[in-house]
């Protein structure tokens, strides 16, 4: 079975949007895509967390968002992360350090979260066994 791991740390739609752009491509070419949050990406997996943020102070959300859409992708965080969960092939984790550090319990995570898990876990059963793996 060929898989695709990605290590997500950065929360703001403006820098996750190619870790899920990779991630949705990688659901057409491996059998499954796993992807871990850590650090303040572990928020985008609660229900207040996958709300839009940006992180450069310098972006237009809306210029942004504007090219999201001529690009026919969901502008909206929550979309994106539901049309990755209904390929059927896509699992989120949260890391369970960065939960503990950034106050996100297993009752705060959205219903398309696979859960929160170590990282070693994650690496031993997921990463290391990957075709590829990719850290944003």
């Amino acid at each position: 079975m060929k898989t695709l791991a990605i290590i997500i740390q950065k929360d703001a739609y403006d820098l996750i949007l190619t870790p899920l752009a990779f991630a949705y491509l990688g659901t057409t070419v491996y059998d499954e895509v796993n992807i871990l949050c850590v650090n303040w990406a572990v928020k985008l997996l609660s229900k207040e967390g996958v709300k839009i943020k940006l992180d450069h102070q310098d972006a237009s959300l809306d210029l942004i968002k504007e090219n999201v859409k001529k690009a026919g992708l969901p502008t909206d965080l929550y979309e994106i992360v539901k049309a990755l969960k209904a390929t059927g092939k896509v699992h989120l984790y949260g890391c369970s350090l960065a939960a503990a550090v950034f106050g996100v319990e297993e009752k705060d995570l959205i219903p398309e979260a696979d859960g929160i898990q170590g990282a070693t876990w994650f690496l031993t059963e997921k990463a290391e066994k990957a075709s590829v793996f990719m850290q944003y």
